[in-house]
């Protein structure tokens, strides 16, 4: 090498070897981050194009399992299903005195009890009743229960005497109470609901899914086909949809909306839930279910998934957090 005259000077062929070893070695780094890098564009999906397939129409998020929804402009998207300020997507359930799910199938005027966050309460109203508020962050005294939803064990806190007995008063019913799910309890998988989910996708009370997507032009075909017409409360989707055709929902996989990436995985088997009149809490048993299953059963490949079900809207894991909001485009995203 040369020295600060211009002289030549040796050097110890160890040390040459040590720097040409040190710079093999800054090229393998190089192209195993570049390598890296491209693997991981890949598990994301990254489109190579956008299709435009649709415009957020309304968003929902529903706190408290089969209590109405709330309408809102804006929520953020998270692994777990929709939140908008301190209300969290299906983070609230009703219970028997043993721990099992209490949902509108059994108890159909619990769609008639009103649900919102105020100040770091939940509230509750309904007809005849006082409003009610809970705090969202509950006593670390409150019992922890063992709970059951859909077969699969999962905890909530308790909420409380006084919920307990303005929940089982509105309804007239066995003794109830009301539990919360917090960020450190172990979710449900998803998977271990329909298979086709992955070991990743996780929800809390939801029936399976984070997110269910369905399109106005599909309600207004449902609509055309039933005598008494049908509310999109009767399907409780957390996105509604609009500027698509009818069931286009059905085909879409990976979708992009706001920052949002989210997965199609499966249409929705619908069950006599959707029977509830939203605003009497009465259950009709037959539509509009009946008129459903007379064009809307699945593939018999899928009958394995969703027997006599049938098909109505989608079901999303999320891939990619952010925030969305009425209005927002949705695109398909194309490889």
């Amino acid at each position: 090498m040369t020295g600060a005259h211009g002289l030549v000077l040796s050097a110890p062929r160890g040390w040459l070897w040590g720097a040409a070893a040190v710079a093999a070695l800054g090229v393998l780094l190089g192209a195993w981050r570049w390598a890296r890098g491209r693997a991981s564009g890949r598990r994301r999906r990254r489109p190579g194009r956008l299709q435009r397939v649709g415009t957020v129409s309304s968003l929902f998020v529903y706190p408290v399992k089969s209590c109405q929804g709330v309408a809102v402009q804006r929520a953020r998207v998270t692994p777990m299903g929709l939140q908008s300020g301190e209300m969290r997507d299906r983070f609230w359930l009703v219970i028997k005195e043993d721990g099992h799910m209490v949902t509108a199938r059994q108890e159909p005027r619990l769609v008639l009890i009103s649900t919102g966050c105020e100040n770091g309460y939940l509230t509750l109203s309904a007809q005849g009743m006082k409003k009610l508020c809970l705090p969202v962050k509950l006593p670390r005294k409150n019992p922890v229960h063992n709970c059951r939803v859909f077969g699969l064990d999962i905890q909530g806190r308790d909420c409380g005497d006084e919920v307990a007995q303005w929940i089982t008063t509105f309804l007239n019913s066995e003794p109830y109470r009301l539990v919360h799910f917090e960020p450190s309890m172990v979710p449900r998988k998803s998977k271990d609901i329909i298979n086709l989910f992955r070991t990743t996708d996780e929800v809390a009370y939801h029936d399976c899914s984070p997110v269910l997507i369905i399109s106005e032009a599909s309600l207004e075909h449902l609509n055309t086909r039933l005598e008494k017409k049908v509310k999109i409360q009767n399907f409780r989707p957390n996105i509604f949809v609009s500027d698509c055709g009818a069931f286009e929902e059905d085909d879409w996989e990976d979708i992009l909306i706001g920052d949002v990436e989210m997965k199609g995985t499966v249409c929705c088997g619908r069950c006599i839930l959707t029977t509830v009149d939203p605003d009497t809490g009465v259950l009709d048993r037959k539509e509009p279910l009946e008129t459903l299953k007379s064009y809307r059963l699945c593939d018999p490949s899928e009958r394995h998934i969703h027997k006599s079900s049938p098909l109505f809207g989608r079901l999303f894991a999320v891939d990619k957090t952010g925030t969305i909001q009425v209005g927002d485009p949705v695109y398909k995203m194309i490889e």
